[in-house]
């Protein structure tokens, strides 16, 4: 995504300790959220929000975990509450992996058990991966976090169906 247009991404705690990614993610400025303690998020929601307010562009996967890319799951709610209180244009956005061969759930998805570094050497192997980008039109939204939750997931089924 950063490709398309330079942004901040908010990822879990975690991927700021895997090798080579952590030292990226640090370097292109990304939030980290700690999802193990109880206030973490409240402190994450103010570094978005100073970072909207300085006009950066903040990337968040709402779903807060990965899967299989079959569904979208149920969408978190808190870390959108800087797009509340400051009420930025949103945009939702879908990326849906192509592979010839193979399956994309078991070999582009990094989700359930897998580890990282067999995941990567499977992925670093792979001929051709397809990655398709939708966006939902840019807007201001109004409503409460939730509903804004709620909003964007179902723009993302949409785009996807």
């Amino acid at each position: 995504m950063s490709s398309i247009r330079p942004c901040v991404f908010v990822a879990k705690r975690d991927v700021a300790r895997w090798p080579l990614f952590g030292w990226l993610a640090h370097a292109a400025g990304t939030i980290f959220v700690d999802r193990e303690r109880r206030f973490s998020s409240r402190k994450a929601v103010e570094v978005v929000r100073q970072a909207i307010g300085t006009g950066s562009v903040v990337v968040l996967f709402p779903e807060g975990t990965s899967s299989d890319g079959s569904t979208v799951l149920p969408f978190k709610s808190a870390l959108l509450e800087s797009a509340v209180q400051l009420r930025p244009t949103i945009t939702a956005a879908s990326i849906d992996y192509d592979v010839d061969d193979g399956s994309v759930s078991d070999e582009v998805c990094y989700w359930r058990d897998m580890t990282l570094v067999p995941h990567l050497f499977n992925l670093f192997f792979k001929r051709e991966i397809r990655a398709n980008y939708s966006f939902s039109p840019a807007r201001i939204r109004a409503g409460d976090r939730k509903q804004l939750a709620r909003e964007l997931r179902d723009d993302i089924v949409s785009m996807r169906s």
